[in-house]
């Protein structure tokens, strides 16, 4: 019970701390804000006695606790989280909100509305006051990274391995490997903590890419534009319209891919659109890249005009393409998993984390769970029951088998 009181307590104080990534900034990282809680773990760390690594230019906090056992490199194993919470909703000002033994009524959490919450019944749930998200993503993954640590440096007793451990600012942007430096990170295998259900372990994601459209149209008198305007919120709806209805977020699940409308800024001379293109098979995906480029060519022939143009960025690739060669760490994760009594599964992450460009980078990196729910949202909650078994899998896999 004392450890699950200070992870409780450690989780609340860090998600108190503003630290939303910002996705139309152009520093890096995207807010200083979150150099308050990256400050706070490194003190933190280091008064654990850890050797701390601090890139306080880009906000990364880099730590080793060397093992107590043999000492052998090779078996030095990586934990992984992100310091920014989602720009979605508002993390300013959070009051997280702990509802002992939920029985299924709640101002906020309604079982009718989020059936999840009927598998949580007699559970402790932390959730916000519903006017700003709670930050479990990913403040519980560091919660519970930063109690591993510190239950190693309480029972010196308890051989462990080389762990290193590293947290991340924008990754909510798609940002937070930008300049993740694998010097620094004192392990060549790891895990992000950055899932949510418990006994879910992730090792395949999106290939993700973004596409900016732009439309230039041309303003007219309205009272004489008849054959001269091109009014270019117009044509954005007709490009909209040329992708299919059927493949967007709220209509696709599993390994369905889709498009997804970001944003949108238009006026009658200028439209400018950002999607998201989205695929779990590289091939579906390098066609739906062809796909938009296409559209574009069918709005410009319409008009008869270069109109419309279209710039694609590749932002990560799907983990599993380079985790197939390293099952082993899903093996001992699911082993793991048992072992904090839950039943390993493993679903496609839709979406992407961090060890989706770890990996691909070298350094393979699947995602571990850490109890928390309705990510990016108001009704975003996390499970103290699931928050110490996710603890648990750390605690083992960290441990020398």
């Amino acid at each position: 019970m004392e450890q699950q009181k200070s992870l409780i307590e450690r989780f609340i104080r860090y998600a108190k701390i503003d630290t939303q990534s910002d996705e139309n900034s152009d520093t890096h990282p995207s807010t200083k804000k979150q150099h308050k809680l990256a400050e706070l773990l490194t003190d933190e760390l280091k008064t654990l006695g850890l050797d701390v690594d601090y890139d306080e230019e880009h906000c990364y906090v880099y730590a080793y606790l060397p093992s107590n056992g043999n000492g052998d490199p090779s078996e030095d194993l990586g934990f992984i989280a992100h310091l920014d919470t989602s720009p979605a909703v508002s993390g300013k000002d959070v009051k997280p909100f702990i509802i002992s033994s939920y029985d299924g009524h709640d101002d906020i959490l309604d079982p009718d509305e989020f059936p999840e919450l009927k598998d949580h019944i007699g559970e402790d749930l932390i959730r916000s006051d519903g006017t700003t998200l709670l930050g479990a993503d990913d403040k519980a993954g560091i919660a519970e990274i930063m109690e591993m640590l510190s239950y190693f440096k309480a029972n010196p007793d308890i051989i462990h391995r080389g762990i290193a451990v590293a947290f991340t600012p924008d990754e909510e942007i798609g940002e937070g490997t930008l300049f993740f430096d694998l010097d620094r990170f004192h392990a060549k295998k790891a895990y992000t903590v950055d899932g949510g259900k418990f006994g879910i372990l992730e090792y395949e994601c999106f290939n993700a890419a973004m596409a900016t459209v732009e439309i230039k149209g041309r303003s007219v008198h309205t009272g004489s534009a008849k054959g001269l305007m091109i009014n270019a919120s117009l044509v954005a709806n007709e490009f909209i319209n040329l992708l299919p209805d059927n493949e967007t977020p709220e209509t696709t699940e599993g390994y369905e891919g889709f498009y997804y409308l970001d944003s949108i800024n238009s006026e009658c001379e200028y439209a400018r659109m950002q999607f998201l293109i989205r695929d779990h098979d590289v091939v579906k995906f390098e066609k739906r890249k062809e796909f938009m480029k296409d559209a574009v060519f069918t709005i410009n022939e319409r008009y008869k005009t270069d109109l419309c143009s279209i710039t694609i960025e590749d932002q990560y690739p799907n983990m599993a393409l380079f985790l197939k060669d390293h099952m082993d760490l899903i093996e001992r994760a699911g082993k793991a998993v048992s072992h904090a009594g839950g039943i390993p599964s493993s679903e496609p992450v839709r979406g992407g984390t961090d060890g989706a460009v770890l990996s691909s980078r070298g350094l393979p990196c699947p995602n571990l769970p850490t109890g928390g729910y309705n990510y990016h949202s108001r009704y975003e909650f996390a499970s103290v029951q699931e928050m110490v078994r996710s603890l648990n899998v750390l605690i083992c896999l960290a441990g020398c088998e």
